[in-house]
């Protein structure tokens, strides 16, 4: 079963008056949605815009993974574990929260800085927080995060190009930019950020119309997560 999600659909949020604009996929704070807690492990898929400058001060997170993905800048991230680090385009950034973490995200550039943040439902609560970025990672080098029993796949595709969708039980495909088809009884197109959410997804493809960036989740069932903070 495929669920598609356009992006007019996802609920505005942020501060524009601070310089962040944000846009959620899932409920989220005063937009509640009973019919859109989650999806698999995914329980937010947020993009944020933030102005030079501007950012989210020190704030909380438990019980939750934590993986952010930069489209456009450089995103200066901080936590209470030690961590200070630059994420640029094509890194993958993997905060764990555990028990309990804090931390900040700021753009300290001259320019726009855009970012997508997942957050995943880890199978057991609790544990140590930790921090990790994988620099530049490739589209065949999925980045696994067993905590949550997914793996996220980073797709570039040349127009014209295609490529295979994972084989999952649950599969959360993000349009970062440019333009795909997703094939099957009903091929679907989809743009910059447009979602599909695959239950039972297997031999399917992708064809991009023009250049595009994509993110999927492959998921596994069988959890019983806790809720996220």
């Amino acid at each position: 079963m495929t669920d598609l999600r356009r992006s007019g659909e996802r609920y505005p949020g942020g501060d524009p008056g601070r310089g962040i604009s944000t846009w959620h996929a899932f409920s989220f704070g005063p937009h509640y949605d009973p019919d859109n807690l989650r999806f698999g492990a995914v329980l937010a898929c947020n993009e944020e815009r933030l102005a030079p400058g501007a950012g989210f001060d020190e704030h909380p997170h438990s019980h939750t993974e934590i993986v952010t993905w930069v489209v456009e800048g450089e995103l200066t991230h901080r936590d209470s574990t030690g961590h200070e680090t630059l994420v640029r385009p094509g890194d993958v950034q993997h905060l764990s929260a555990g028990g309990g973490v804090r931390h900040v995200e700021r753009n300290d550039g001259e320019g726009p800085l855009v970012f997508v943040q997942m957050w995943l439902a880890p199978r057991e609560p609790g544990g140590e927080p930790s921090y990790t970025i994988v620099r530049g990672i490739a589209d065949s080098t999925p980045y696994a995060l067993p905590a949550a029993g997914a793996l996220l796949h980073t797709r570039r595709l040349a127009a014209g190009e295609r490529t295979a969708v994972p084989d999952a039980d649950f599969l959360y495909l993000h349009v970062v930019r440019g333009a795909v088809t997703l094939d099957g009884a009903h091929p679907a197109q989809l743009g910059p950020g447009d979602a599909a959410r695959i239950t039972g997804a297997k031999d399917r493809l992708l064809t991009a119309g023009r250049a595009a960036e994509v993110l999927l989740w492959e998921m596994a069932a069988g959890w019983a997560p806790p809720a996220a903070g």
